[in-house]
C-alpha cells in the first residue's frame, strides 16, 4: 500500500460528525474524521510496514498518524526518532496511541523516561509521566516513590493539562499498588482537587485520584 492509497482509503471513511467530535477533543483541521475501528481495518490491510508508517507520520494527518502507530516497527526507531515523534504531536489521542503501540514496547524506555521526566517540552513530559505510571505498576524498583509524590504535590496543580493527566495516573497507581503510600496519595489527591468534578459516563470510574484509588482497591479486595 502506498501513502496515497492509504490516505484515499482513510478519506473515504471520514464523516463530518467524527471530524467535529475530534475537534472538540483538540484535533486540528488536518483530519478526515474516521472512526477508530475503520482506521484499524485499513491498518490491518496494510500490515506491518515501517517505511509506510514513517511516510504517513510525516503527513501530520490525524488518521494517518494513528494508522502509522499500528504498522510501525518500534525496534527500528532510534532514541532521537521517537523523541522527535513525541514532540511533533499535540493531539492527545494520537499521543496516547503512540505511547500504547510504540513507546511502551520500545527497547529504550528507561533512558527515554528519565530524559522526558526532566523535559520542558509538554508532550515529552506527558510521555515521561505515562512511562512512570506504567513503571509504578510493572517495574517500581527503578522508582523513588516518595520523591515522585513530592514532585506531584509541588508540580501537578500548575502543570499543563496534557501533563496533569499522566501525573494523575501516576498518583493513582501509587495509591492503588502501594498500601504504605496510599494515605499520602489520597491526601494529595484531596488537597489538589484535580478532576474532582470531572464528568464521567454511568458505570465509569472518575479520574479524581481518591475515587479512582478507592474503587480499584475495592475491586482488588473482591478478587482476593
Amino acid at each position: 500500500m502506498t501513502v496515497e492509497e492509504a490516505l484515499h482509503q482513510l478519506e473515504a471513511l471520514g464523516s463530518e460528525k467524527t471530524r467535529e467530535f475530534n475537534q472538540k477533543r483538540g484535533a486540528g483541521q488536518n483530519q478526515f474524521g474516521v472512526k477508530m475501528g475503520d482506521i484499524r481495518a485499513v491498518a490491518k490491510k496494510a500490515k506491518a510496514d515501517h517505511a509506510l508508517a514513517l511516510a504517513l507520520w510525516e503527513t501530520e494527518n490525524v488518521e494517518a498518524r494513528l494508522m502509522a502507530t499500528l504498522i510501525i516497527d518500534p525496534k527500528k526507531l532510534s532514541h532521537e526518532d521517537i523523541t522527535r515523534m513525541v514532540k511533533s504531536e499535540k493531539y492527545t489521542l494520537v499521543a496516547d496511541w503512540l505511547y500504547s503501540y510504540v513507546i511502551k514496547i520500545h527497547t529504550d524506555t528507561e533512558p527515554l523516561r528519565n530524559e522526558w521526566m526532566q523535559s520542558d517540552d509538554v508532550m515529552c513530559a506527558r510521555a515521561g509521566w505515562s512511562l512512570t505510571s506504567g513503571c509504578v505498576a510493572r517495574n517500581p524498583d527503578v522508582l523513588d516513590l516518595p520523591a515522585l509524590l513530592d514532585r506531584i504535590t509541588a508540580e501537578m496543580a500548575t502543570a499543563p493539562p496534557e501533563v496533569q493527566w499522566t501525573m494523575n495516573s501516576t498518583l493513582a497507581n501509587i495509591g492503588i499498588h502501594f498500601p504504605e503510600h496510599r494515605t499520602r496519595a489520597l491526601a494529595i489527591g484531596e488537597q489538589l482537587g484535580i478532576y474532582r468534578n470531572y464528568p464521567v459516563s454511568k458505570g465509569c470510574t472518575s479520574p479524581f485520584a481518591p475515587i479512582w484509588i478507592n474503587e480499584m482497591v475495592r475491586r482488588q479486595a473482591l478478587i482476593v
